[in-house]
């Protein structure tokens, strides 16, 4: 029978792994004849069904709602703090939900930890569901019996976390509207005012500019063809997304991205924040510098920064330096770098890793402000040229029509 085992090793890291066994004692007699520190034993077939029996995917089809959740962590330190056990509060926690996801996953992780199971290997059993660094967290705070503390500092990460991304969006609206605007108002003239002229000018049966004759041809080929148009946008679409769907691909497109002028800079510092505050909040939780770096890893958005993290990750654990390991992949920018060096050498990494978030999260906010202050001018003169071409396009042999008629006269 197949087991999932999460176990100690004699380096202090934390792992899973699948082991196969007549049975429970016996496995856990073989792991402590390894040397080895278990954690948790669970049969694989009970874990991989929880699943299945909940209608949730670990796959990330399904989310647990962000803010709902948040709001679920707030609760439970709070309940901890006024001295609650923590099952009680779990099921005071679960009855008051109604969310097709979140209230299923409660329900099943209150039953495993009131017959025992930890509340870590709990949330864990849920796969990709929850974030490696919650259920890290978690564990960290079983262990140092600070869990309402931990609860409470995971908390605080979200909210700084989603407070940025807030922010980032919000930069990003106006000129995303000026660009929908511009669209359609584009869309109106080729299929509607364009189809038009050509009717009336191909009454006319006169020569036409060569710039007209192109808006129009192009215009009434869309026309025509505006079905087959946009299957062929559907079609283009599907491909691109099951291209990045691949690791490999999305690894290639994010190193593309990071390349690009002002746009690559501020990839590389948004993602460097996430990953300084993700790393500094597990260092706070009491998390090894190994095991939060593999999980902080996995925090990061971009492929490419991720799999480099993930060679620095192997190299940290090979006993190299966390800032020695950073400098020799050259992928995060040298400040970080550099003040990860001083944050080793002076013994207080997680404080410096949270500063050099801050820092980076300023820095996005004056390259955003930047960015909004210059786009939407651009923005607007550039749709300002685009209508106005179309239109002096189509009112040009008008114009010339006109001019030839007042001569004649």
């Amino acid at each position: 029978m197949e087991y999932r085992c999460r176990l100690v090793t004699t380096d202090g890291a934390v792992t899973e792994e699948i082991c196969v066994a007549d049975s429970e004692a016996r496995l856990r007699h073989e792991l402590e004849q390894r040397g080895v520190c278990v954690l948790s034993v669970k049969p694989r077939r009970i874990l991989d069904g929880v699943g299945a029996t909940l209608g949730i995917t670990t796959s990330g089809r399904r989310r647990v709602p962000h803010r709902q959740f948040l709001v679920f962590n707030q609760e439970l330190a709070t309940l901890l703090k006024a001295g609650l056990p923590l099952v009680q509060s779990l099921d005071i926690l679960r009855q008051r939900l109604t969310h097709p996801v979140l209230k299923p996953v409660l329900d099943d992780v209150y039953t495993q930890v009131r017959a025992g199971t930890s509340l870590s290997d709990a949330f864990a059993a849920h796969g990709d569901l929850f974030p490696g660094i919650y259920t890290a967290s978690l564990l960290a705070g079983e262990k140092s019996g600070s869990l309402e503390h931990v609860l409470r500092r995971y908390v605080a990460f979200v909210k700084v976390i989603e407070g940025v991304r807030r922010r980032t969006i919000s930069a990003l609206v106006y000129p995303a509207i000026l660009t929908v605007l511009a669209l359609v108002v584009v869309g109106i003239i080729v299929f509607r005012v364009i189809p038009e002229f050509a009717a009336f000018y191909e009454s006319l049966d006169a020569d036409l500019p060569i710039t007209t004759r192109v808006i129009v041809g192009v215009a009434t080929f869309l026309s025509r063809n505006a079905l087959w148009v946009l299957l062929f946008l559907v079609a283009a679409v599907s491909v691109v997304w099951v291209a990045l769907s691949r690791p490999t691909t999305r690894a290639r497109i994010d190193q593309w991205v990071l390349r690009l002028p002002l746009v690559g800079a501020t990839v590389r510092k948004f993602e460097t924040s996430q990953l300084a505050r993700t790393l500094g909040t597990l260092l706070g939780g009491g998390i090894p510098l190994v095991n939060a770096v593999e999980v902080a890893s996995r925090s990061i958005g971009n492929k490419h920064m991720a799999d480099e993290m993930s060679w620095v990750a192997a190299r940290v654990r090979e006993g190299q330096s966390f800032s020695a390991s950073l400098d020799a992949h050259k992928i995060f920018p040298p400040v970080a770098v550099k003040m990860a060096e001083v944050g080793e050498s002076t013994g207080a990494l997680q404080e410096m890793l949270n500063s050099l978030a801050d820092f980076y999260d300023e820095e996005i906010e004056t390259d955003l402000g930047r960015f909004v202050t210059v786009i939407e001018p651009a923005l607007l003169v550039i749709m300002g040229v685009v209508i106005a071409s179309l239109l002096l396009s189509l009112y040009l042999p008008l114009i010339q029509l006109s001019s030839v008629v007042g001569r004649a006269g």
